[in-house]
């Protein structure tokens, strides 16, 4: 097993944490670069990183126009730049969906979205299609996802918010995944890590968007002007 995957079933809670740029500061004016993030021990200890691959040369404009509805691989790697997982996302037009590989490519589970009335509801998939675990919450508490296996709680994802001044210029995302069963084996923590970085990407990038809309329309104008030289 890598070292990566031995603190990952050690942890009692770790950290995702979005990696910011100095170039990134186009999110200031509300342009959607690839999202990079770290991947960090409750103490603080690196342990791995994870970026969105470039999918070919109009990779930004499907971005910008298909947002979290486009195709996209996300890949986890240790601290020697050894992939360790890989995550993917098929184009929908409805009910979002990632598969989760392991550092041999070989499929780990799945997260499905499922319709609820007032809620976010997903189900997370073993290789054999069982359901493993669900992720639900009321559509208004937005950065709290408890998951149960059964009728027990297994694990919280929740975001943790910066102080205002990190947060009002660099809009940087941090979730803690606590596991708060003993039990959960090292696939099913990668399954609840992956989890955490798609609802970043699926819903902490529309209410980013939603606040500079607000906030600067005259903002999204620019980005059209300036955006090819912050990809």
């Amino acid at each position: 097993m890598s070292g990566f995957l031995q603190t990952l079933a050690q942890a009692n809670a770790i950290y995702v944490r979005q990696k910011i740029k100095a170039k990134k500061v186009a999110q200031v004016f509300g342009i959607e670069t690839r999202n990079q993030y770290q991947i960090q021990t409750e103490e603080g200890q690196e342990f791995g990183f994870c970026v969105e691959q470039k999918l070919g040369n109009v990779d930004l404009f499907r971005r910008q126009v298909l947002g979290h509805w486009r195709v996209f691989n996300v890949v986890g790697t240790d601290m020697d730049s050894t992939q360790v997982f890989r995550a993917h996302h098929p184009f929908r037009k409805s009910f979002q969906r990632l598969e989760i590989y392991g550092a041999d490519d070989c499929l780990v589970g799945i997260l499905q979205q499922r319709f609820a009335w007032l809620n976010k509801k997903f189900e997370l998939f073993d290789t054999k299609g069982q359901v493993m675990m669900t992720m639900t919450t009321p559509t208004w508490k937005i950065w709290k996802f408890p998951i149960r296996k059964g009728e027990g709680e297994v694990s919280v994802i929740e975001r943790k918010w910066p102080g205002f001044s990190k947060a009002r210029y660099s809009y940087a995302d941090s979730f803690r995944i606590r596991f708060t069963d003993t039990k959960l084996n090292t696939d099913e923590k990668l399954l609840l890590l992956t989890s955490a970085i798609f609802i970043d990407i699926l819903y902490a990038a529309d209410l980013r968007l939603m606040v500079l809309v607000g906030a600067a329309p005259e903002a999204i104008i620019l980005f059209y002007v300036i955006r090819k030289f912050f990809e």
